[in-house]
């Protein structure tokens, strides 16, 4: 019984050693068939509301998108509806309500900078959607293993940020053709050099509110 009881313990050891060194980059859910219908439902375009512009990004995490979505189905098709039926390349800069809801779509025309000047974020309460509609922004996404909190939790802006280590992060490249969503599980980094000779973009940010 000991000898399957230390069996056992290595055996977890072991696992938690390959889940270390894979790193830890959006909230894990185990349940396949779970998986499997979120993919079908983004695969499906159930969620579009007429939006053809742009698609998710392989970094999405598929289910939690799938379940904020069944949660709060108001806010998701307000801002779709929105982003289809304006002009986002000419729409003034700065900040616009979406109408019927307590969604404010934040206008930004800036300019990337290097990696070190930024920092990293997460959120408990709300959920980033970010558009870029002109440009490229890199973004990174940094492992919980190896990053820590650097500050205490800002609840009047809900943000936190952390220390990371830059060879554990990942990094994806946000164009037109695709968008990005950041859920609270999703510590991220924004605005990051690409590697391109222009660095200038326009994103549209959204904060979606995250449902328990």
């Amino acid at each position: 019984m000991k000898r399957i009881l230390f069996s056992v313990i290595l055996f977890s050891l072991a696992l938690f050693a390959q889940a270390q060194n894979r790193g830890y980059y959006t909230k894990y859910y185990s349940d396949s068939r779970l998986i499997k219908m979120a993919n079908n439902w983004i695969n499906s375009g159930e969620w579009r509301n007429g939006f053809n512009k742009a698609n998710p990004d392989q970094s999405v995490n598929a289910v939690e998108f799938y379940e904020q979505y069944q949660k709060n189905p108001g806010q998701w098709k307000a801002l779709f509806n929105w982003l289809q039926n304006t002009d986002l390349q000419n729409l003034p800069k700065g900040n616009h309500p979406i109408e019927g809801t307590s969604l404010v779509a934040s206008v930004q025309d800036d300019t990337n900078g290097p990696l070190e000047s930024k920092r990293s974020e997460s959120h408990y309460h709300h959920i980033d959607f970010q558009f870029v509609v002109k440009g490229i922004e890199r973004f990174g996404i940094i492992d919980h293993y190896t990053s820590k909190p650097n500050c205490h939790y800002d609840g009047k802006r809900d943000v936190i940020h952390y220390d990371y280590i830059q060879d554990k992060a990942r990094f994806y490249d946000s164009k037109p053709n695709n968008f990005f969503i950041f859920f609270p599980g999703d510590w991220h980094i924004a605005k990051v050099n690409n590697n391109s000779n222009d660095q200038n973009i326009r994103v549209i940010v959204i904060k979606v509110d995250y449902k328990k």
